[in-house]
């Protein structure tokens, strides 16, 4: 039982540390629905990682955070297809872990720890979709997760038009 409390309060430690790193990070793409959604999707993860712990496969973690994501009353839709194009020619598909209300991409992990392989995979899973958001979710011996974004470039032609902007995107 002690044991319990004492992981319960470092994964609380590392969560609150880990939040306020993310909130000074991206205060510049602020977007107060995607904050409270990232919040939310955070607090599931956790709720999960400490009943959970870790050693499952990814599946188990998936299916656990959608039913999490669900009690949090968000929805969460798991293995969505997605198709890759090249010059307008469809090339291929992947598969999203998981579609949180159609505006962030969470790829589970259940790994040693992240590194730059799994950051690349999501960024590519961002680039060929319109969503811009996504959470890479590690269940390794220590939780850690990585917020990413991806100005896509309708998006950019879009912020573009409507500030005027040169073409300098430094702001945003």
């Amino acid at each position: 039982m002690c044991y319990n409390k004492q992981r319960l309060r470092a994964v609380v430690y590392i969560y609150r540390t880990q939040i306020s790193k993310m909130t000074k990070i991206y205060q510049n793409y602020n977007d107060p629905e995607i904050d409270f959604l990232v919040r939310k999707i955070i607090r599931a993860y956790y709720n999960v990682y400490n009943q959970l712990g870790y050693g499952f496969l990814e599946k188990v973690y998936e299916r656990s955070l959608i039913l999490e994501l669900r009690k949090l009353g968000l929805h969460g839709r798991a293995q969505v297809r997605i198709k890759v194009y090249y010059d307008d020619q469809e090339v291929g598909d992947y598969f999203a872990d998981i579609i949180v209300e159609g505006k962030i991409i969470l790829e589970i992990k259940a790994a040693e720890s992240l590194c730059e392989e799994h950051e690349a995979q999501l960024l590519n899973y961002l680039r060929a979709t319109d969503i811009e958001h996504g959470i890479l979710l590690n269940f390794g011996k220590k939780p850690e997760f990585r917020k990413k974004i991806w100005v896509n470039e309708y998006n950019k032609r879009k912020i573009l038009a409507n500030f005027g902007n040169s073409g300098d995107l430094s702001s945003i």
